[in-house]
C-alpha cells in the first residue's frame, strides 16, 4: 500500500515538472527573440535581412508581400500548403535549414525546447490569426 502511494506522489511530481517546463513564458520569449531581432521585427511591418513577423501564426509560409523569399521557402507554401501555426514553428525553430533545405535563412536553430516554446508564445503576441 506504502509503495503505490509513493508511486503515485513520485508520478504526480514527475508530471508538475514536466507541465512546468513546457509552460511558455512569454517574457522569457523576448529575451530568446534578441538572438532574432538583427534579421527581424516584430514591431513595426518593416522587413530587415529576414521579413517581419507581425501575423506569422496562420500566414503560408513564403507570402509575405514585399519580402523575396527564396525559392525553397515560395515552394513550402505554394506547392506543400505550409502555414505557419504554433507546432510547425516549434519544428521548424529546431533546425531551420533542414526543414527548409534551401532557405536562404542562417539561423542555427534553438536546441532548447523551452527556448522554442518561450519564442512561438512570444511571437504569438504578435499574431491576430487564432488556432
Amino acid at each position: 500500500m506504502k509503495s503505490s502511494i509513493i508511486l503515485a506522489s513520485l508520478a504526480a511530481i514527475a508530471f508538475s515538472v514536466t507541465a512546468q517546463a513546457a509552460e511558455p513564458d512569454v517574457k522569457k520569449g523576448k529575451k530568446v527573440f534578441r538572438k532574432c531581432k538583427a534579421c527581424h521585427e516584430v514591431k513595426k511591418e518593416k522587413n530587415k535581412v529576414g521579413p517581419h513577423l507581425i501575423n506569422l501564426i496562420g500566414r503560408k509560409a513564403g507570402t509575405l508581400e514585399g519580402y523575396k523569399f527564396s525559392k525553397a521557402m515560395k515552394a513550402k507554401g505554394a506547392d506543400e500548403g505550409l502555414v505557419w501555426t504554433e507546432e510547425v514553428l516549434l519544428e521548424y525553430l529546431i533546425k531551420p535549414k533542414e526543414f527548409v533545405k534551401g532557405t536562404k535563412m542562417a539561423f542555427p536553430g534553438l536546441k532548447k525546447e523551452k527556448d522554442r516554446v518561450n519564442i512561438v508564445a512570444y511571437l504569438k503576441t504578435f499574431s491576430k490569426a487564432d488556432e
